[in-house]
């Protein structure tokens, strides 16, 4: 299991370029005044939350920085229990976004099957918001791939490994973010 996911992460590793890519789109956000935007489900939603919690508090200790402006779409449980229950559970992150996504700002859809059907919902809000799309997918990226600006697919099936693979790729999108905006 631990060589699996290591080799995973040696494949993900040697391109480099749609990571950069995804840093890149972060970084021109939060400088023109912009936000970064999380959602997923279960595993995913946690990632999604932890991602977000690393921008606005802080990733590294040693790195003496502002809080930059992130958010995930399942930390307001009246919000989404509402979002699913009058619109149905495609809207349950698109709602809000809706609401709180401005053209410039970057969304990431984390689904490990790309099938999610509220990320999907939620991917094709902002696309007709003019929100930067990121997919970090699993498998071959299912019907979220099309919805991505930028995608980082982790060709696996297994949910773990893909899980284990998406919060690397995550911390290493946010390490190279924060050396730019604080260099």
């Amino acid at each position: 299991m631990l060589r699996r996911s290591a080799a995973l992460k040696m494949a993900l590793a040697d391109n480099a370029t749609p990571v950069l890519a995804v840093v890149d789109a972060c970084e021109t956000s939060i400088r023109a005044g912009g936000k970064l935007i999380f959602c997923g489900n279960g595993g995913s939603a946690a990632d999604a939350q932890h991602l977000a919690t690393e921008l606005v508090i802080r990733l590294r200790g040693k790195v003496a920085r502002e809080s930059w402006p992130a958010i995930t779409l399942a930390l307001d449980t009246s919000a989404v229990t509402a979002a699913v229950n009058d619109f149905g559970v495609e809207e349950m992150f698109a709602r809000p976004l809706r609401g709180l996504g401005r053209a410039g700002d970057v969304l990431f859809g984390i689904t490990t099957s790309g099938k999610s059907v509220n990320v999907l919902g939620a991917l094709r809000a902002a696309r007709e918001m003019g929100i930067a799309t990121v997919g970090l997918l699993g498998g071959d990226g299912g019907p979220a791939l099309p919805l991505c600006d930028m995608a980082l697919v982790v060709p696996d099936a297994d949910t773990a490994r893909i899980q284990e693979c998406h919060i690397t790729l995550g911390h290493a999108i946010l390490t190279l973010l924060e050396d730019r905006l604080v260099a």
